[in-house]
């Protein structure tokens, strides 16, 4: 009998470790997304940029700025270290509900250099980790306007707009705000924002060679 016990319980952990090894390297396929890369900030630490190249990271999306005044610890060893070793890259800005969209703007064109190789930068817009308030939708708009048209300014490119189904549902940003779309669904692409994203992260537990723990997993619609 404790033989029999031993043997469901070992079965049991290696069900277990062979469902979370495929959690952490599962990504949609490459026939259909054929560019494939990673959004990342600060908390990922000292990242090994040709380590997560060579495991198949296309590009990244690295964390500049936050709200009026908070800077990404890693962005200015992310930003060179990602195009050294072959990575495309934008910076993304996560927008905070209790500043204006201006101070905003300011923060992030002050750290994000002006490169033409650069792809488009990315607007955050999540409820998770920003503050408590929550201002009036026509308030809103224009605060997030006013950021991407001082953004695009320094950048001379359109914004994508990461958007949240919880964020959406409450804000209807993308019927107000005609930008290319990265949106999130772990597992399956996601539904809603009423017109094709043109990025999804797909698997926010991805693990990647160079990188110590936890990443979000993305990929890019074919055009």
């Amino acid at each position: 009998m404790l033989r029999k016990l031993v043997f469901i319980i070992a079965g049991m952990a290696l069900l277990a470790g062979l469902g979370w090894r495929f959690v952490t390297h599962w990504g949609p396929g490459r026939t259909a997304f054929p560019t494939q890369g990673i959004d990342v900030s600060q908390v990922q630490g000292v990242i090994d940029w040709k380590a997560a190249r060579a495991a198949g990271v296309d590009f990244a999306y690295i964390r500049a700025s936050q709200g009026s005044d908070m800077r990404d610890e890693r962005f200015a060893a992310n930003w060179p270290e990602s195009a050294a070793a072959g990575v495309k890259r934008g910076a993304y800005h996560v927008f905070s509900l209790c500043r204006p969209g201006r101070e905003q703007a300011t923060n992030f064109i002050a750290l994000v250099p002006r490169e033409e190789a650069a792809l488009p930068h990315a607007l955050d817009l999540e409820f998770e980790g920003n503050c408590a308030s929550r201002p009036p939708r026509q308030t809103l708009i224009a605060e997030i306007a006013t950021f991407i048209e001082m953004a695009e300014a320094h950048s001379e490119k359109p914004m994508i707009l990461y958007m949240t189904r919880e964020f959406e549902d409450q804000y209807r940003v993308i019927e107000a705000i005609d930008r290319p779309l990265w949106l999130r669904r772990a597992g399956l692409e996601p539904g809603y924002g009423g017109r094709p994203w043109v990025m999804w992260q797909a698997n926010p537990k991805r693990h990647v060679d160079g990188i110590e723990g936890e990443v979000d997993w993305d990929v890019v619609r074919p055009q």
